[in-house]
């Protein structure tokens, strides 16, 4: 839909954000081009952005006062599309009518903090992405695992929608290296859910070796996926975010969350491509959450330490442990194991990082409302802020 100088106004995204006051939207979905039956019809846009979406906030406000609940489906007039709402995904895509729920205490809304909520997770398909994609789904969220894996994609929804009985994740391709992938993805998330809450940029590679032997190729390759990866789905997730906080009157706060590492915090030796993509990347958490504040959008990052357990490390051809020990990075190692205990001996709980740490530092940005801009380190006692 085009508004004042041909803006594209999303509108699930507006929909979605007319259903918060502060808690969590609904979700909002798209369900066909034929809007006749809607609950609610929305009056047709002018050209007057600004306007045109505070007339939406009050026809949603009256039809809640009017029906004690929100509608199931909705259109806007001159609009093709109708779109169904719901507390789940399952339930937008019905025509059931909605119910409002009683308001939640404070202490109940710190404990399901996470609940309901929409999240983004590239690199979602294994390693860290998939574990903090199992643990989300745990916490309520509806997901969407995001990732170059299709295959690895699909087949981790299938098993998590057919545990919980009901759709919680869904497979979505996106190359974060290209402008035309990711925007498209978010159109997908747009057209499914309406827009998303929390977007976790995961996606990461890696190549160690030294300075003076390292190729262009692989530092460009570690660069543009670790670095500019996160500057791209920025840059779109930040657009559609902007345009339900726009909706939302400014009273919810949504996430982007970037997963860089230790490395971010501290120069890895033999590993600069890895280091200083994710140096940069906190530069960019801490430009972007600058910026973004204005549309209530928090941007911030977590530093895991050691994933030593997942297959970054432990992949027996290209993992971490391999290449290290190929590289000559740890002195006087002859075998991975070597390796292992001299990664585990730096870290004073001994131990390295787990996906549940870090899940956990996802839930403190996300109920901490009072911080953006900060690189929140989960190392064990290995790296203290100063």
């Amino acid at each position: 839909m085009n508004g004042s100088d041909n803006v594209r106004i999303p509108i699930g995204a507006c929909i979605r954000g007319c259903t918060s006051n502060g808690h969590t939207p609904l979700i909002v979905t798209f369900l066909s081009n034929d809007s006749k039956n809607a609950h609610l019809r929305l009056s047709a846009p002018t050209s007057d952005v600004d306007a045109t979406i505070l007339r939406w906030q009050d026809q949603f406000y009256q039809f809640v006062i009017t029906h004690h609940g929100y509608p199931a489906t909705v259109a806007v007039e001159g609009q093709s599309g109708l779109y169904g709402l719901g507390f789940s995904l399952d339930e937008a895509k019905s025509t059931e009518h909605i119910v409002i729920p009683k308001e939640a205490s404070e202490q109940q809304r710190l404990r399901e903090s996470l609940k309901g909520k929409v999240v983004v997770v590239t690199g979602g398909a294994q390693g860290f992405g998939e574990g903090i994609i199992r643990a989300l789904v745990e916490e309520g969220c509806i997901t969407f695992i995001a990732d170059l894996n299709e295959d690895g994609a699909r087949h981790l929804a299938d098993e998590l929608n057919g545990r919980m009985g009901q759709t919680v994740a869904i497979p979505v391709r996106v190359d974060v290296t290209n402008e035309d992938s990711v925007e498209h993805m978010m159109e997908f998330v747009a057209q499914t859910t309406g827009c998303c809450d929390v977007f976790i940029s995961n996606a990461g590679v890696l190549k160690a070796g030294s300075v003076k032997e390292l190729s262009l190729k692989d530092f460009q390759f570690v660069t543009s996926v670790d670095y500019t990866g996160f500057f791209i789905c920025t840059k779109f997730a930040s657009r559609l975010m902007a345009w339900q906080d726009k909706a939302a009157k400014g009273t919810y706060l949504t996430d982007i969350i970037a997963i860089s590492s230790k490395s971010g915090l501290e120069g890895s030796n033999r590993n600069g491509a890895y280091a200083g993509a994710k140096f940069g990347t906190i530069g960019l958490v801490q430009s972007f959450a600058l910026e973004l504040v204005k549309d209530h959008i928090k941007v911030n990052a977590v530093c895991p330490g050691n994933f030593l357990e997942g297959p970054l490390w432990s992949d027996p051809v290209k993992g971490l442990f391999v290449q290290y020990l190929e590289a000559g990075k740890v002195p006087g190692a002859k075998t991975i194991e070597d390796v292992r205990r001299f990664y585990e001996s730096k870290v004073p709980m001994g131990r390295g990082c787990t996906t549940t740490d870090v899940v956990r530092a996802i839930c403190y940005i996300v109920e901490q409302k009072y911080e953006t801009g900060q690189s929140l380190p989960v190392t064990g006692g290995q790296i203290m802020l100063h």
